[in-house]
């Protein structure tokens, strides 16, 4: 796959089949429309291409809409790579692209820029200024341009938006499993390993405090959960703790990770860790020696459930 930063830096001698979106997850439904750009680009002799936008265009438009996203950009970047496509385009988005007329979009942006001969849109697709046009203007434009368009039906379209939002509702649940049915991978949060406080050490369980920068990624609901990452080429084991650590009159959200059999110092490191279950919300306990019990209890948790699902 190549990546593109915009669609003015897309060069390729061949002509493509595009989709738009933003892609948000990747999650099944994004899937199964991602399998037929692939699999039509190999049947026209086309090179597949996602186009897709950053910022999302609602942080742009709605400067106070609180958007949180299921991938950061670099996420869901990574994820599609995996896809089979040829091309993803990550076009800027910015108040001026918005202001572009249908007409521009499709002559500056997908003829003349990504070369498209195919067009694959949902029905309920709208594109252009105040995003006035349709599929039935896009299918106009195909003809005066010499591209096809090829509509994707209401019911995978509503298979996407579903899944989008159910994926969303389920992680601010802290349904982890259920979110990652949805994806079909598990949700993971990405970032730098920071100095904390020092209290798991303290506790007998040293932590990863990990930030994660991007503030517009969807944190699952405050709780403990089983988790997993690849750290030195290592998958290694362990339990996330998000939230305020209320039994020590904490107040800032924090996400700390106690790795298992795991020594390493992490400081500065940048960590993906994979979220695979839920375990119990967030408490606030009468004691300190009630908090360790718990985690003792969490432990054992965690490891009958790693025992069970990835035992070599």
């Amino acid at each position: 796959m190549k990546e593109h930063k915009g669609a003015h830096a897309f060069n390729s001698n061949h002509h493509t089949v595009v989709t738009i979106g933003t892609f948000d997850g990747v999650h099944i439904g994004h899937q199964k429309i991602i399998q037929r750009l692939v699999n039509t680009a190999k049947a026209g002799n086309l090179e597949s291409a996602i186009l897709t936008f950053f910022p999302h265009p609602r942080m742009v438009l709605q400067k106070d809409a609180d958007i949180k996203l299921i991938n950061t950009i670099e996420e869901r970047k990574n994820i599609l790579e995996q896809s089979g496509i040829d091309h993803l385009i990550v076009h800027p988005f910015t108040q001026q692209f918005s202001r572009l007329s249908a007409r521009e979009f499709v002559r500056d942006v997908l003829v003349n820029k990504l070369k498209a001969k195919k067009v694959i849109i949902g029905y309920d697709h709208r594109f252009g200024r105040n995003r006035t046009a349709d599929i039935n203007d896009l299918r106009a434009f195909g003809e005066e341009y010499d591209f096809e368009v090829e509509e994707i039906s209401k019911q995978d379209v509503e298979d996407v938006a579903v899944s989008s939002t159910k994926i969303r509702n389920a992680l601010r649940e802290g349904r982890v499993e259920k979110a990652n049915r949805y994806l079909s991978y598990p949700f993971s949060l990405a970032g730098t390993v920071v100095r904390g406080k020092g209290l798991g050490k303290e506790f007998s369980f040293p932590t990863a405090n990990l930030e994660v920068k991007e503030d517009y990624k969807l944190i699952p609901k405050n709780g403990v959960y089983v988790v997993r990452s690849v750290i030195d080429g290592e998958m290694v084991y362990g339990m996330m703790s998000i939230g305020t650590n209320p039994t020590v009159g904490g107040t800032e959200k924090t996400i700390e990770t106690n790795f298992f059999n795991f020594d390493k110092d992490l400081y500065g490191q940048q960590l993906s860790i994979e979220m695979l279950m839920r375990i119990r919300d967030e408490k606030k306990f009468e004691s300190v020696e009630a908090l360790k019990l718990a985690m003792k209890q969490d432990e054992a948790i965690s490891y009958q459930f790693i025992r069970d699902n990835y035992a070599q």
